[in-house]
């Protein structure tokens, strides 16, 4: 079983919860209390701030490392959950060394992956940790308030933060519209489980304030903005939610429901409209006068990688390589969706195959299946771990989204804390004495 946390005492106050942190040097519980609210900060930054993301992330290892118990996290680090993520990062440095990309690609191609190191360290913390669900509160808290932003933008284009001639997108107060679409998405689909367990219990109130929240996120993606793979995603992620949670009965009544909503929407809205639309005119624009649009630009790169893995299938042609065989395929003028070149082909899959081969394939997919294999069985907690793998799947089939820094903290922060939680679950339901996984 775990052990319950050293020194534990109740925080009914802002006061207390000061003085505890404040103890921190000798306390171990006011040590471990420090690293949750850390984490809490990063998650509230997240839809914000790269740069708050990546400072809070590096002060909250320096956090737990003092708060580490050695053998049993050396311990952990056997399990597939953590093994397969350092084994991917582990294979893009090594992959670093056939490379043919120069020195300065390489290292950069790196980074991206070098943050599913945290996975095995929030899998640690939040086995032991009973306060996984204030991370997920803050993020949610964070988002609804970004909806309030992206409102306030939608009306007043100027109250956004983003550079001058930066491509802003409507509603986008920070960041980009992919970035938005992917937290709102993701807090939606969320939600729902919570409510319909309010729901079953009677509870009303609660079940309804939640389903306000819910409701908010959906109405700004559908009249101020929303990104095509969140449109792409979001029918699979709802039919997980009425495989997993809801009989068939319910399942009719939730397809009457998605369709009439969807349908309304879709009358009332000339944003989703122009969303939509954009699939056959941007692969149109691409198939007839070879013009770079968001589509054909994703076939094009599509295409090429496929070749690039076809002349090193085995191990790729290591990291950071991407960019320079693009630059050697590339045809005609850089105005030509031919002549585009770029460092990342848009596919998670593509990306892993390019640089490293079959082998960083197997891995990848391992890995995904590993932390999905995580979330079973009923549980707040393991909704969340579910929704964060399956989304990133799914979106990665368009982007490399594990790679990429917003979408791929989410995934981090997302299977690392509940994947912690579920490990916590399962420990304190075994017999005293049992193994464990």
């Amino acid at each position: 079983m775990i052990a319950p946390e050293p020194g534990r005492r109740e925080i009914n106050s802002i006061g207390s919860m000061l003085r505890v942190m404040a103890s921190a040097r000798h306390d171990p519980f006011a040590r471990a209390l420090n690293v949750d609210l850390v984490a809490v900060l990063v998650a509230f930054l997240l839809p914000w701030s790269t740069s708050g993301v990546g400072i809070g992330m590096l002060i909250w290892l320096a956090a737990l490392v003092p708060t580490l118990e050695r053998r049993p996290f050396l311990r952990s680090l056997r399990q597939p959950i953590c093994a397969l993520p350092i084994a991917l990062v582990v294979l893009a440095a090594v992959g670093m060394l056939w490379s043919e990309a120069p020195w300065s690609a390489r290292l950069p191609a790196l980074s991206p992956a070098t943050k599913l190191l945290f996975l095995p360290l929030l899998f640690h913390h939040f086995e032991r940790s009973t306060r996984g669900m204030w991370v997920f509160i803050a993020f949610l808290a964070s988002c609804t308030l970004m909806t309030a932003a992206s409102w306030l933008v939608a009306i007043e284009p100027g109250l956004t933060l983003k550079a001058p001639g930066e491509p802003e997108g409507r509603g986008i107060f920070v960041k980009n519209y992919i970035d938005q679409s992917q937290e709102f998405l993701l807090c939606t689909l969320v939600l729902a489980y919570p409510i319909i367990r309010l729901l079953r219990v009677g509870n009303i109130r609660h079940a309804l304030l939640l389903a306000l929240v819910a409701a908010n996120f959906v109405v700004n993606m559908v009249f101020v903005v929303v990104s095509r793979t969140a449109l792409v995603t979001l029918p699979v992620m709802l039919a997980a939610f009425a495989i997993k949670h809801l009989r068939w009965r319910a399942n009719l009544l939730l397809i009457a429901a998605a369709v009439t909503l969807g349908a309304l929407a879709w009358t009332q809205s000339a944003q989703l409209q122009a969303t939509v639309e954009t699939f056959t005119r941007d692969y149109r624009i691409y198939k007839e006068w070879n013009q770079p649009t968001s589509i054909g630009l994703r076939l094009e790169f599509w295409e090429k990688s496929l070749r690039f893995f076809a002349e090193a299938p085995v191990f790729g042609h290591g990291t950071g390589s991407t960019r320079g065989l693009f630059e050697a395929a590339a045809t005609g003028p850089s105005s030509l969706a031919q002549g585009q070149v770029i460092g990342n082909p848009h596919n998670q899959t593509l990306s892993v195959a390019v640089q490293w081969g079959m082998i960083g394939v197997v891995i990848l997919y391992a890995m995904w299946w590993a932390h999905f294999a995580m979330f079973r069985g009923p549980g707040l907690a393991v909704w969340i771990g579910l929704m964060v793998v399956l989304q990133n799947v799914l979106s990665s089939l368009f982007n490399s989204h594990l790679f990429d820094f917003h979408e791929g903290w989410m995934y981090v922060l997302g299977v690392g804390i509940a994947g912690g939680m579920v490990l916590r679950a399962g420990s304190e339901a075994r017999p005293f004495g049992t193994a464990g996984p």
